[in-house]
């Protein structure tokens, strides 16, 4: 039930800032077309004091010009460009040219944005036109028509912070869970371990086949490695300069002699030994997930290839299988944490061995090719050291 509520009360917040935003985009424009409204009023009315000054210098000038010049003087922001009847600029106000190499050009390329922007007003006198008032949105009109498009951008910036928010908050509740579950089954598999290392050592003092022995010991050995993984999980691994040859060498024949034979495994690498700061068992933890989902992906049957190479600062380990492959879509996709395309399965191994190997390894994980149909290749990269 609280869950339900706290969905409800979220879509609430959604709905509301949805409202809240639209209305002040709304005032916004509304307000923008009004003030561009009041400004034309302004210039149809300058052009109307323009055409009684002109008809004033042939009647009552000393009169007329001083009312219509106090009228002319109020227009001290709107930018504005007088045409005559031949189309040739011969009056501007509000401009100024001052640094401006070539102001004719300049002022014929504003005349163009200006008639884009409001609809040019004509300049009458006696009935006949006497030219034509040319006029772009004034300093303040331009910061208010972007007004809209920043409050959008401060917007997405808000929503981006809160959505990283809530996923880095909901990613690390799954992380602490996970390592609660990894502690819990680290421990779960530790008292029954003990007590198989105490039944062997009884069945070695009653002269069992030491064959049947072995490989009991090989499969406790296998789940003190299982139990030492896990209760890794949560905390920082000890690194050590290892060699990843013979890290990768080792888990390579512990899996090829585990799987079925109808797995063709190779593996190819250089002579020399490459080093690297490595949790061996972490890091062995990972090839085993990338061979498992190889495994998987080809049904049990195919070519699975692990190779190593490096370069000059890094190492590079790819599985390849020849399985059913991987769309380019979901490359990323298969790293993240309960994503699965099997029917029966968690979602947890591609995840775990992103985390072992970026976090804990500084390393990069990636799926390097992937064709449908064809086989994939995932590849891991680190850094060497001397």
């Amino acid at each position: 039930m609280l869950t339900k509520n706290q969905n409800i009360f979220r879509w609430i917040i959604v709905l509301s800032s949805f409202i809240i935003i639209s209305l002040i985009l709304w005032n916004t424009y509304d307000f923008f077309q009004k003030f561009k409204h009041e400004e034309r009023t302004k210039m149809q009315t300058w052009s109307f004091a323009q055409s009684d000054f002109l008809e004033g210098m042939n009647d009552l000038e000393a009169d007329v010009s001083g009312l219509t010049t106090q009228v002319m003087e109020t227009n001290t922001t709107t930018p504005m460009i007088l045409v005559n009847d031949e189309g040739k600029i011969f009056n501007i106000r509000n401009i100024d040219t001052t640094n401006i190499r070539n102001p004719q050009a300049y002022l014929e390329k504003l005349k163009v944005r200006f008639e884009k922007e409001n609809k040019p007003i004509e300049v009458r006198y006696k009935d006949t036109i006497f030219g034509t008032i040319v006029y772009g949105n004034s300093e303040l009109l331009n910061k208010l028509k972007y007004y809209p498009l920043a409050l959008i951008l401060i917007i997405i910036l808000f929503a981006a912070v809160a959505y990283f928010f809530y996923r880095s908050t909901k990613v690390a509740a799954q992380n602490k869970l996970w390592t609660g579950m990894a502690k819990e089954t680290a421990h779960q598999i530790g008292t029954p371990l003990s007590s198989m290392v105490g039944w062997t050592e009884i069945l070695r003092s009653e002269n069992v086949n030491p064959d049947y022995l072995k490989e009991i010991e090989k499969d406790i050995k296998r789940l003190q490695t299982i139990t030492d993984r896990f209760s890794k999980i949560g905390s920082v691994p000890t690194l050590d300069k290892v060699d990843i040859i013979s890290a990768t060498q080792d888990t390579y024949d512990y899996l090829k002699a585990r799987s079925s034979k109808l797995i063709d495994f190779e593996i190819e690498a250089p002579d020399n030994p490459l080093y690297v700061n490595l949790n061996a068992q972490l890091y062995s933890w990972t090839i085993e997930n990338l061979v498992k989902n190889a495994i998987d992906a080809m049904k049990g049957k195919g070519q699975l290839k692990i190779t190593v190479t490096n370069s000059d600062k890094n190492v590079y380990v790819q599985v390849t299988d020849s399985g059913k492959g991987i769309p380019k879509a979901r490359f990323k996709k298969i790293f993240e944490p309960g994503y699965t395309s099997k029917k029966r399965g968690w979602g947890l191994g591609l995840s775990l061995s992103r985390r072992i190997i970026e976090d804990y390894h500084q390393g990069k994980i990636k799926v390097l090719h992937s064709e449908l149909n064809k086989g994939t290749t995932i590849q891991i990269s680190l850094k060497i050291i001397a």
